[in-house]
């Protein structure tokens, strides 16, 4: 009874789904990417955990890597003389770095790394290679490099493959198998071969400092700094505290567009249901007159506003799964085929039954309202005006 009262005039009720589908669209598709923003940036957590990551004053750390400036590679003899430093390790970061000539052309958005042969694992971890590969080796008398599996994937590259970077000639000799977007889209090589290839001679990005056991981050920080001029140290939580403003700010800014998407769904709904409580209002109140229940035509009506809610949801979900899979696929320079997999990653199982829930329990709320309005007319006055 209720779907055959809500399409009696199925444009209207047509239209109303189509706006509420329209704004859960929006939520989806905005929420998701920028949690999946969020999600990306705040794995590069796992990075140079409990390290000392020491970079040139002035320059910006985004989790992983350093943005802007440089230091001279004798730094790291420096650093490795500061009382409580283990190991330093330097570690070069060219990012977007074009790559021209007959085999691949790689895309802005590849991160070279060049690192001193055998300490891969200041980077990677554990992560480990695909079948086949190995690391780059010191006495190779080629230039080698691992790569990430996506851009495998995307160049239809294999080991033994060969790229040319800035004219000079690679062989890939191993993919990696890791799921970080970072790792995935990486190209690591020996330190010497980076310096050489993008013309960074004698100079590194940034170097990561182990401490001894017994000493903390915040100590071997402070001597760092003390003892070396021009850099700056950062520990673990200062390279989260660099980035933690920007993910309040995010999160803020979704709550802000699904609270108002929300109300103005609510809105629309309930405008809806009083222009068709309006046209009905004979048939309630022959109901009411006749004894039904004033619970019943309240259940009937928000029955019908939530059906709304329901249809809305399910269509605005969809919608919104497909344009989260766009605009992350569009930010990312990632094709849509390579994404799809990853379409639960990106919009979560349980956020779409979140948003679904909240829809069609708002829409059940926009529905009261007029409801309980309607109960509470006159009967007679309501008859008389109709009859």
């Amino acid at each position: 009874m209720c779907l055959r009262n809500l399409f009696r005039r199925r444009v209207r009720t047509s239209l109303c789904v189509l706006g509420v589908a329209l704004g859960i669209m929006l939520i989806i598709s905005v929420g998701a990417t920028t949690r999946r923003y969020i999600d990306v940036i705040k794995e590069m957590n796992v990075f140079y955990s409990g390290d000392v990551v020491v970079i040139p004053k002035g320059s910006f750390f985004v989790q992983a890597f350093p943005i802007g400036g440089s230091l001279q590679e004798n730094t790291v003899d420096k650093v490795r003389r500061v009382e409580g430093v283990k190991t330093a390790v330097p570690m070069l970061f060219v990012i977007g770095a074009s790559a021209s000539g007959g085999i691949v052309e790689f895309v802005p958005a590849n991160i070279s790394v060049g690192i001193p042969t055998g300490n891969w694992s200041v980077l990677v971890g554990s992560a480990p290679l695909k079948p086949g590969g190995r690391w780059p080796s010191a006495d190779s008398s080629e230039k080698e490099v691992v790569i990430g599996g996506y851009l495998a994937w995307s160049y239809n590259l294999t080991v033994n493959s060969k790229i040319t970077i800035r004219g000079h000639d690679l062989r890939v000799v191993g993919i990696l198998d890791a799921s970080s977007v970072l790792l995935s889209r990486i190209i690591i090589m020996p330190l010497d071969v980076a310096q050489d290839i993008y013309r960074y001679t004698m100079l590194v990005s940034m170097i990561v400092a182990e401490p001894w056991e017994g000493v903390t981050e915040e100590e071997l920080k402070d001597r760092i700094e003390a003892e070396i001029l021009g850099v700056m140290a950062l520990t673990g939580d200062e390279r989260n505290e660099i980035v933690e403003p920007m993910f309040r700010d995010l999160e803020l800014w979704n709550l802000g567009i699904r609270i108002v998407i929300f109300l103005i769904s609510m809105v629309l709904v309930m405008t809806v249901a009083t222009m068709n409580i309006s046209e009905r209002r004979k048939e309630l109140a022959t109901l009411d007159a006749i004894g039904a229940p004033k619970s019943s035509i309240i259940r009937i009506i928000v029955t019908e506003t939530g059906l709304i809610g329901l249809f809305g949801g399910i269509v605005g979900i969809l919608l919104g799964a497909v344009a989260a899979l766009l605009l992350a696929s569009f930010y990312a320079s990632v094709p849509v085929p390579f994404m799809f997999p990853s379409l639960f990653v990106i919009v979560p199982l349980t956020m779409m039954l979140v948003i679904l829930a909240s829809t069609v329990a708002l829409s059940c709320i926009a529905g009261i309202i007029p409801a309980v309005a309607t109960v509470r007319k006159n009967i007679a006055e309501v008859l008389r005006s109709e009859y």
